[in-house]
């Protein structure tokens, strides 16, 4: 399990996101760099977002969420095609970034 992971769960149908893209980006000198990525399960998590023996660097990291082939996968129309977050990283401990999606909202927390 990696010191930075994810949940995605679709408030509207009260289910995981099966099937969702997800892309970990970390700035690095000036450009972002791919850090990982991978496709939630049907838990709606990744669990190899980043490789076990990655070590994470201190910075400021953008985990991007394809939202709009989600929910076009599932037959739905939704209004952010795409969702970022981003948060910065400061210690050793675990980051767990989830988001809760609907086709017309979203919302956020840092958990644990």
């Amino acid at each position: 399990m990696s010191r930075i992971t994810t949940h995605v769960l679709n408030t509207s149908a009260g289910n995981p996101a099966k099937g969702m893209k997800i892309n970990l980006y970390y700035m690095g000198k000036d450009i972002w760099e791919l850090a990982g990525s991978g496709i939630t399960d049907k838990d709606g998590r990744i669990s190899d977002l980043l490789p076990t023996d990655k070590v994470i660097d201190p910075g400021v990291y953008r985990m991007v969420f394809d939202t709009g082939d989600y929910f076009k996968e599932i037959d739905e129309l939704c209004f952010y095609p795409v969702v970022e977050i981003f948060f910065e990283v400061s210690g050793k401990e675990h980051y767990h970034i989830p988001l809760l999606i609907s086709p017309f909202g979203y919302t956020t927390y840092r958990g644990s």
